[in-house]
């Protein structure tokens, strides 16, 4: 037996191909000799960002006694759950129904045909804290499989039947035409705020990203500026907070507390790009410093730190050597030390850097304490430090290109690019699109992810076409390019023939048709948006952005799928953001800005209709009938026109800024 990981796409399966545990990657093959020796498979779930699969990964599968016990009672099976979502959806959901709850690493057995028995999460070397030692686990299910192998199997069928259960679509409904569900999920969701410290809930506090661009939303929909002002307060506490790399720009992946002080140090590409989403929303339609500063730092750090060949890496480590955080936490003796005694005093009262300390060993995350008077001194100390910085063990990178997550950031770097006039982010998000639809899709099927620009054997999701279907239409609406829609209209044909539910129509599978023991449906918005909630989102922009003959398909789809995430918004509100972000936009009509121009147009108020635009609204420049919005719509003596329609009703076209403004009743006594 040997180790079968060397040649993965997968950074994290990389990682472990050096371990004497004979590891296969998932697939007929390992479930095959598992029937063939007649033992149970090891499955083992983690990502490459994961401090605790670092950890079981040093203690147990880099010990020779540890993994010759797996080798020869089990067959032992690795997946990154970044390239497999489907499986590790599954056997997640086995791990919570078995134990009460999940997480990473996840530790599942399986029979040969892959049903689950026993799953866990991480197992240490020794016993400690009441669990057992890995090796111990390994003893027990040996000997089960040998003396109960019937009752085993029976826990597997019991196990796959519920996981069947718990995949049946949602039920339909009705369109939340008149508001209510929508102001109830905003309620319920406003309700559970920390006025104190910012966001909702209590520890660990993770970024609301999607949940944000919904309350947003509201307020630009409805005028009323309690659901803004939600949003407000969480941006402007997190962007403050230990979670915010206070010097380098980007996002941690959230914070053990409730204040944002103390992250859990990885960075996530998809953290970072929702967020940025909302930080840019913010900055075009406030002029908020601070969020436009967040914004244009978050970028500088997508473009320094995850910019591979082919697109964002997936993302940096929460360890460096093994230490969690040792990057980016700082005594006020380091600062000294580097600053000198009166600038080092001045930034340790900014950021908050005590003898204390607020993390371990008297080190302090940083945290802006308050505005400094002199944005120059600011500005100096922030680059002396990041210098320093640079000079630390740093957190590895995980390499791989994941095609949902990149179009995440897609999207909100042309959104960004359109909204605060910077040309330079609508092209590096069209560079990254065109490296995905150049790389991912093989013989006209999208691929998961890629690595090194060699792209892996996993098909796409479900979310990964639906992002990339909704950053190629914000591509189109950026720049008028027909290839970006083009691209995007067969991508979301071609994901509404793949995941589509026969006979229930607006339920969507998660993947692929295949061969595992569950086809994966979870429609809840968690760390990204579910798959169902982003694929309305591009059918929202389909059923205004393809021909009428196409559109209407694509409209009463959207309506379809909307009407069952009505459910989630009544239920479980703070899990359902992105579908109230779509909701939002289509009970606005949707907005649709159609900015009629002439061959002279200095483009100033296109640039202006994407400024003032709600968010979720559809904006598009160009000459008369260059696109589907803009047939039969031209100029008005001689000046660019706005055409506003809210849906199928349609103002009088608007030659002005301030006539624009006052179309589409923008104002800041909103909050936003």
């Amino acid at each position: 037996m040997r180790n079968e990981l060397g040649g993965s796409t997968s950074p994290y399966l990389r990682q472990h191909a050096d371990n004497p545990v004979a590891w296969r990657e998932w697939g007929e093959a390992a479930l095959a000799e598992a029937r063939h020796r007649d033992v149970p498979v090891l499955l083992s779930v983690g990502y490459g960002a994961c401090h605790w699969c670092h950890v079981m990964a040093h203690e147990s599968f880099e010990d020779d006694a540890t993994a010759a016990q797996m080798n020869r009672d089990f067959v032992c099976v690795k997946v990154d759950r970044e390239e497999r979502p489907d499986i590790d959806a599954i056997y997640m959901n086995a791990t919570v129904a078995m134990t009460g709850q999940g997480g990473w690493p996840m530790t599942c057995f399986l029979t040969p045909g892959g049903e689950p028995f026993y799953c866990g999460t991480y197992y240490p070397d020794t016993p400690r804290g009441g669990m057992p030692s890995f090796r111990q686990v390994l003893s027990a299910v040996t000997t089960a499989w040998t003396e109960r192998r019937k009752e085993l199997e029976n826990v597997g069928a019991k196990v796959r039947d519920h996981l069947h259960a718990n995949a049946a679509p949602l039920p339909g409904g009705a369109l939340d035409v008149d508001n209510r569900l929508a102001a109830h999920a905003v309620s319920t969701v406003l309700g559970e705020e920390d006025r104190e410290n910012g966001g909702f809930g209590g520890a660990p506090k993770f970024p609301p990203s999607a949940l944000l661009e919904g309350l947003l939303r509201h307020t630009e929909r409805t005028g009323l500026p309690d659901a803004a002002a939600a949003a407000v307060r969480a941006c402007d506490a997190m962007a403050r907070g230990g979670i915010y790399d206070q010097l380098a720009g980007g996002f941690a992946r959230y914070t053990v507390d409730s204040a944002w002080v103390v992250p859990h140090f990885e960075k996530m590409l998809y953290d970072n790009a929702q967020l940025l989403r909302v930080y840019a929303h913010l900055a075009r339609r406030t002029g908020e410093p601070l969020a436009l500063r967040v914004a244009e730092e978050v970028i500088e750090f997508l473009k320094r730190d995850l910019l591979v060949d082919g697109g964002f890496a997936s993302a940096l480590d929460a360890d460096a050597d093994g230490v969690e955080g040792s990057t980016y936490v700082w005594t006020p003796t380091q600062l000294t030390e580097v600053l000198g005694p009166d600038d080092g005093a001045w930034a340790a009262e900014v950021f908050g850097v005590t003898a204390a300390g607020t993390f371990e060993h008297g080190s302090s995350t940083l945290q802006l304490r308050f505005d400094a008077d002199d944005p120059d001194r600011f500005a100096d100390v922030r680059r002396r430090l990041l210098a320093a910085r640079a000079d630390r063990v740093q957190p590895a990178r995980d390499d791989k290109v994941v095609t949902g997550w990149n179009a995440l950031a897609v999207t909100a770097l042309v959104e960004a690019g359109t909204g605060l006039r910077r040309a330079e982010w609508v092209a590096l998000g069209a560079g990254v699109a065109d490296a995905l639809l150049a790389r991912h899709i093989v013989d006209g099927t999208l691929r998961r992810s890629s690595l090194g620009g060699v792209v892996g054997r996993p098909a796409a999701a479900l979310d990964d076409h639906a992002a990339l279907c909704t950053a190629l239409f914000t591509l189109y609406q950026a720049t008028g390019e027909k290839r970006w829609a083009d691209a995007a209209l067969t991508l979301l044909d071609t994901a509404i023939d793949t995941f589509g539910d026969p006979g229930e129509e607006g339920s969507w599978f998660d993947a692929p048709a295949g061969d595992l023991i569950a086809r994966p449906r979870d429609p809840i918005d968690g760390a990204t948006p579910a798959g169902a909630s982003l694929l309305a989102e591009a059918l929202l922009l389909a059923s205004t952005l393809a021909t009428p003959d196409r559109a209407a398909r694509y409209a009463g789809l959207l309506d379809a799928t909307l009407s069952r995430g009505a459910v989630l918004q009544a239920k479980v509100a703070r899990s359902a953001g992105h579908w109230l972000a779509v909701t939002q936009a289509r009970l606005s009509g949707p907005i649709q800005l159609a900015v009629a121009q002439d061959g002279g147009t200095d483009g100033e108020l296109a640039a202006r209709a994407r400024q003032l635009a709600p968010g979720g609204a559809i904006v598009v420049a160009g000459r008369r009938d260059s696109m589907s919005l803009l047939t039969d719509r031209g100029p008005v003596n001689g000046a660019d026109a706005v055409y506003v329609c809210r849906g199928t009703v349609c103002d009088l076209p608007v030659t002005s800024s301030a006539e624009l403004a006052a179309a589409l009743g923008f104002s800041r006594d909103q909050g936003i």
